[in-house]
């Protein structure tokens, strides 16, 4: 512990942003990390618990008060060897993770939190300033092959595992580049695509093989989305051709509403729109590109992929962006002798919802669902809602609260239902309930699936979940698969 009573002396520091007039002229990230001398004092404020739930907290149980102390000992080079040991892509979690380590936090119980994740960013980009980020080769080859279908950030951290320890692994990935939905789904404000091209270049030089515009087994027929393959590669070839198989192609079938008036134009799914301001600002052209320009724009959806349609929204030059949750309001602050050391349900505020309201653009709505597209000429022009109260866990219509607001582009983000069937149809692979790849994550014969050699992890296995949640199951699948083939591995779970 570096300093005893640095929790009681120094106050918890936020990142800093770029002022709004100017983060909304692009798409480039806007947060202003710490300093040395600022992440010196976050360390600090680590109590070293004698039980840090922090790690507990965090799905791939970082060793967070060990780094804490590093950094504030100026060990960086130390505490980016101990980040990484837990975690293949620091960046993508210090920046776009909710931090549940932060809620676990101890000094959360009754102060704030350890800047948890802010420590993490600076670790990181010192790291990668300094040149302390370099490829990883094995020992030894194994003479297996592995291939590893979904290249978002748990087929990336699985693809890298399985390569450290000497097998031969291609990443197979429908889309022109990897990155899943990191790189169609995250704005380009949130995460630069940068750090996704770097740990390419990486993952390249400890030998994985990457395979782009390769669409394992059948297009789905009807999709809307814009960036599927142009060529296409057999199950049954893949099961020929490698030792062992490892389905991480995420959860892609987005939750429709089928409310009246669905079919007509400018309804559209928040993953039709999102995927195609990231292409366009990679450099790609785009025939007829869906934008909010002048429009007014209802999101229907509260959490965060709602929240990246208002930013994008508002940089496009939305002439008004609602936002619909269907459930009520959540208090500003939890009550934490409750639900420490929990992840705990409150209003949250995002960038893009303090920047939009700024501007002016900005309406939320809680507990309001929708009845009915309202259109002409076969275009939309509104949405009928009505409010709604929860009572004794059933949703109720509030009498005469009916009203309709204006739209002239809807986008649905109310999440993903299940991954694309085509994928885990082609393997035969059993599913849960839910239409999930069925695989359990016992410490032996974890992540396998029904099929020999087949397995499965990340939102492909568990639904929608958090990218430290998929980097968590790539790397205890990679272990999975390296004991399956090797009879025992060194990989950490």
């Amino acid at each position: 512990m570096g300093k005893i009573t640095g929790f009681m002396e120094f106050e918890r520091i936020e990142e800093g942003y770029k002022p709004v007039n100017e983060r909304l002229k692009n798409y480039k990230e806007f947060v202003i990390g710490l300093d040395d001398k600022q992440a010196k004092e976050q360390s600090a404020r680590c109590m070293d618990c004698g039980t840090p739930f922090c790690n507990s907290g965090c799905p791939v149980n970082n060793i967070i008060p060990d780094f804490n102390d590093l950094v504030y000992q100026g060990d960086w080079k130390t505490a980016i060897d101990v980040l990484h040991s837990t975690n293949n892509f620091p960046e993508f979690t210090g920046r776009i993770c909710p931090a549940p380590c932060e809620a676990a936090c101890t000094l959360n119980y009754n102060d704030d939190a350890v800047g948890i994740k802010s420590i993490e960013h600076a670790i990181i980009d010192r790291a990668w300033s300094e040149g302390w980020v370099t490829p990883q080769l094995p020992k030894h080859k194994t003479g297996k092959k592995v291939a590893v279908v979904g290249s978002g950030p748990a087929g990336m951290a699985a693809a890298q595992q399985l390569a450290r320890v000497g097998h031969d692994v291609t990443l197979f990935e429908k889309n022109d580049r990897i990155g899943g939905l990191l790189r169609y789904g995250i704005p380009d404000f949130k995460m630069e695509k940068s750090h996704i091209d770097r740990r390419a270049e990486q993952l390249q030089a400890e030998g994985v093989t990457i395979r782009t515009g390769v669409l394992v087994g059948e297009m789905p027929k009807g999709t809307k989305v814009t960036n599927w393959a142009k060529e296409s590669i057999s199950p049954e070839k893949l099961k020929k051709e490698f030792d062992a198989v490892l389905l991480t192609g995420g959860s892609e079938q987005s939750r429709d509403l089928p409310a009246p008036g669905r079919d007509l134009a400018g309804i559209h799914f928040a993953m039709e729109f999102l995927p195609q301001q990231n292409k366009v600002n990679a450099g790609d052209k785009l025939k007829d590109q869906l934008r909010a320009d002048g429009k007014h724009v209802v999101v229907i959806g509260g959490g965060d992929t709602g929240s990246d349609c208002v930013g994008t929204s508002t940089r496009h030059g939305a002439a008004h962006v609602t936002q619909f949750e269907v459930m009520p309001m959540p208090p500003e602050h939890e009550n934490k002798s409750l639900v420490w050391p929990y992840w705990p349900l409150k209003l949250r505020t995002s960038s893009s919802h303090d920047e939009s309201a700024e501007k002016g653009l900005l309406q939320r709505e809680f507990a309001i669902s929708t009845k009915e597209f309202i259109g002409e000429k076969g275009q939309v022009t509104g949405v009928k809602t009505v409010r709604v109260e929860w009572k004794d866990g059933k949703m109720v219509e509030v009498a005469g609260s009916e009203e309709v607001i204006k739209a002239d582009l809807v986008l649905l983000a109310m999440g993903f239902v299940n991954p694309v069937a085509t994928l885990l149809d082609g393997f035969a692979v059993d599913k849960d309930a839910r239409g999930n790849a069925k695989a359990s994550t016992e410490a032996v014969g974890g992540y396998a699936t029904n099929m020999p050699k087949v397995f499965a992890a990340g939102d492909v296995r568990r639904g929608q979940s958090l990218v430290v949640w998929a980097i968590r199951e790539g790397r205890q699948a990679a272990r999975a698969v390296d004991e399956f083939l090797m009879g025992a591995s060194d990989l950490p779970r």
